[in-house]
């Protein structure tokens, strides 16, 4: 694969209602520790390999296969690239409406961490089409996006895997949605409290409680959407530090490497980014 074939394309895309999108490219093979997943998602490895670790469990998804992560985890990822130096995955994200409404089969237990899918090519066609409907807003409209996207869920429960119902979020997840809405704004704690009817003190609290803070909240979620951007566009590095609230690009990159232990532009392959933003 060329590298400008691997690049073309990438892209992030959400349609409210139906779900998220996104075509990952990395140059390097990277690990990422303690990755958030706050929502049900399926990822299928087009090129590489990708291993999942949870605690002592650990999963190896190679090139042609998918996985389904349940919602709720952290993971330890590593990313291999191929001999031609690409790692390329597709990702697919459920709008909670569409999960929601998908019939239960009892018969089928809850995923709980993570469970390993070799997609035929029917399937993999579902896949492709789920994309396709996400990005195609003029051309399919959302009554056949979803009916889409429930395919997908179709072809998951014929291999035995059922998504669980998304629990009520803990306070720090009530935090990190509410500051991934806008994560480029000066947020400050009094301001969250506020949306979630509480004093800040009372917010640090209870945060304090379960381990970690505002800062550390607001800190991890612009690292772990700076990652996905990254991946999956072709934003110079310093417009995605400007999107998530950084003016300094050489702060942002500080930032970055931190709490990842390698630069930005590890993931690019020290390719320097020249597309612009629309």
């Amino acid at each position: 694969m060329q590298q400008g074939d691997a690049d073309r394309g990438r892209s992030i895309v959400e349609r409210p209602g139906v779900g998220i999108t996104a075509r990952v490219v990395q140059r390097n093979t990277l690990r990422f520790v303690r990755v958030r997943c706050d929502q049900p998602t399926l990822i299928f490895v087009r090129s590489g390999s990708k291993i999942l670790q949870a605690g002592t469990a650990e999963w190896t998804i190679t090139s042609g296969q998918a996985v389904a992560l349940a919602a709720g985890q952290s993971l330890d990822i590593t990313n291999t690239t191929t001999s031609h130096g690409a790692y390329e995955a597709h990702w697919l994200v459920w709008a909670p409406d569409i999960l929601a409404a998908f019939p239960v089969d009892p018969s089928i237990p809850a995923l709980r961490r993570a469970q390993i899918v070799k997609p035929d090519r029917f399937f993999t066609g579902a896949i492709d089409r789920a994309m396709e409907a996400i990005g195609e807003t003029h051309r399919l409209s959302a009554d056949v996006a979803r009916h889409r996207m429930t395919e997908v869920l179709l072809w998951l429960s014929d291999t035995d895997i059922r998504f669980d119902a998304a629990p009520p979020p803990k306070l720090d997840q009530k935090v990190r949605l509410l500051l991934n809405g806008k994560l480029g704004h000066d947020w400050k704690a009094v301001e969250i409290a506020a949306e979630l009817a509480m004093s800040e003190a009372t917010l640090r609290r209870h945060l304090a409680a379960v381990g970690t803070s505002f800062g550390d909240i607001l800190v991890d979620a612009r690292m772990a959407m700076a990652m996905q951007l990254l991946q999956s566009t072709n934003q110079p590095i310093s417009h995605i530090a400007y999107n998530v609230g950084y003016a300094s690009a050489s702060r942002f990159s500080m930032r970055f490497r931190d709490r990842f232990g390698f630069a930005p532009t590890a993931i690019r392959g020290h390719k320097r980014a020249t597309a612009r933003l629309p």
